[in-house]
């Protein structure tokens, strides 16, 4: 099969991140909210979505090994199958265990979608234009993701406050349209993701086509379900083989271990404007219905200025270098956790979530191209997972210690705390800068090699 073309990849690319984040808009802040409405306590919500962090931690290097081995479309579609299933549990649960189920669903669906269409995108590049850099179409796939956010974040403010069905709270339509748009997500994945057979890798003894970034083997052609079956079981007797080569990159590759470790100092610092700005917000206006009126158009303006951030970063790291960009996005999202924590009211607050999350925005692309660079095409989701697996499995752990701390001193207290602690990460990224450091002296020296 051709691969598409960049420029036909990078619109498939980004069309998919719109189908994929725009429903997530509808629910970001109903997420949190929707347990309590249904009668469970802020320890028990906190709890049970956690398990969400949880399960894409023990599932996402299993699931990136097999993206590794028997493609990035078959886990793009069962990832969004699964986006599905927790959509409809999420909107029918009514009991902690109900809403742990669903937890764990949406944890699952998570870990099988965290990769493979960024690496997807990355080799089809690749295909045709090796070694391509792809900071530039991450920073607009960032801007994409942000503004789809933002836009479902608006309309679902706006389904709340219109309650059309009385039968139904107004927490539950949002959830309801996110059902219905992941399953579109769903068909638009089928049809556009069109990937490349994975290339055979070469013997043992030394024989075969394959080179050092060439895919593992899948079985020959065959007819049918035993051809699908073929290349499942191939497939997974590889993908443990795959995921002692991540780790062991991981162990060797300094620089991908620190920034590895980025992920849980930005996770912690998360924590702060995705979890207790709304729960501050209550506190500030007196109760959950009220925060609740404000965090969602708060959240919709904080995609925006997110994607804002991630366009600005495009700009920045071609003036001032990937890892530099990445350092200074990472201190000053940090930062601005720590504002946060430290407003008196709620304007305050929300122009500090504005300021910080637009500065999320800003961290990623930096950072995401500092990962490829240390990746290739036969262990690219792997490494995507990792930091996935990182993060979640962070956020999930961070959230009740917080929580705690929240409980003995205060929200505020435990919001500053995480906020100071999320900046540290910053010095993560030197090992990556001394790298960009090396690579363009190498360049400049050999560039009058060439000339002479």
């Amino acid at each position: 099969m051709t691969p598409l073309t960049p420029a036909r990849a990078r619109k498939v690319f980004l069309l998919l991140t719109a189908t994929r984040w725009f429903p997530v808009g509808l629910v970001v802040t109903v997420t949190t909210l929707l347990p309590l409405e249904r009668g469970l306590s802020v320890t028990q919500a906190l709890t049970a979505l956690s398990i969400t962090g949880l399960t894409v931690f023990f599932l996402e290097l299993p699931t990136s090994g097999l993206a590794d081995t028997l493609g990035r479309r078959p886990l793009l579609v069962m990832a969004a199958v699964l986006q599905v299933a927790a959509a409809v549990l999420f909107l029918t649960a009514q009991s902690f265990w109900a809403f742990a189920l669903a937890a764990g669903v949406a944890g699952a669906f998570r870990a099988l979608d965290s990769g493979p269409l960024e690496a997807w995108f990355v080799d089809t590049v690749h295909a045709t234009e090796p070694g391509a850099d792809v900071d530039r179409p991450l920073a607009a796939h960032g801007t994409v993701m942000g503004v789809s956010i933002a836009a479902g974040a608006l309309i679902s403010g706006g389904l709340v406050w219109w309650h059309p069905l009385d039968a139904w709270s107004a927490l539950t339509l949002p959830y309801a349209v996110y059902a219905t748009l992941a399953l579109a997500h769903l068909v638009a994945v089928t049809i556009l993701v069109r990937e490349v057979p994975r290339v055979s890798a070469p013997e043992a003894d030394g024989t075969g086509t394959g080179g050092p970034g060439a895919a593992p083997a899948l079985p020959p052609s065959g007819t049918g379900s035993t051809r699908v079956a073929g290349r499942v079981l191939q497939s997974a007797r590889q993908a443990p083989g795959v995921i002692r080569d991540g780790l062991r990159l991981a162990r060797d590759n300094r620089v991908l271990r620190w920034l590895l470790l980025v992920e849980v100092f930005w996770s912690v610092g998360m924590v702060v404007f995705e979890t207790f700005q709304p729960i501050r917000l209550s506190e500030m206006l007196g109760g959950t219905a009220a925060g609740a009126a404000v965090a969602g158009p708060a959240a919709a303006a904080g995609w925006a200025v997110f994607a804002g951030g991630a366009a600005l970063t495009g700009l920045a790291t071609p003036r001032i270098g990937v890892a530099r960009t990445a350092i200074l996005a990472r201190v000053l999202n940090g930062l601005g956790a720590v504002w946060m924590g430290l407003a008196l009211g709620p304007v305050g607050l929300v122009a500090a979530y504005l300021v910080t999350y637009g500065l999320h925005g800003a961290c990623g692309p930096a950072y995401q191209a500092l990962l490829h660079r240390e990746a290739e095409s036969r262990n690219r989701s792997t490494v995507l997972s990792m930091a996935s697996m990182l993060s979640f499995a962070s956020f999930s752990l961070a959230g009740p210690v917080l929580g705690w701390t929240s409980d003995v001193l205060s929200t505020s207290a435990a919001m500053v705390l995480a906020g100071t602690f999320s900046t540290l990460g910053a010095a993560c990224f030197l090992p990556a800068l001394r790298r960009e450091r090396m690579l363009a002296a190498s360049a400049k020296a050999t560039v009058p090699a060439a000339v002479g």
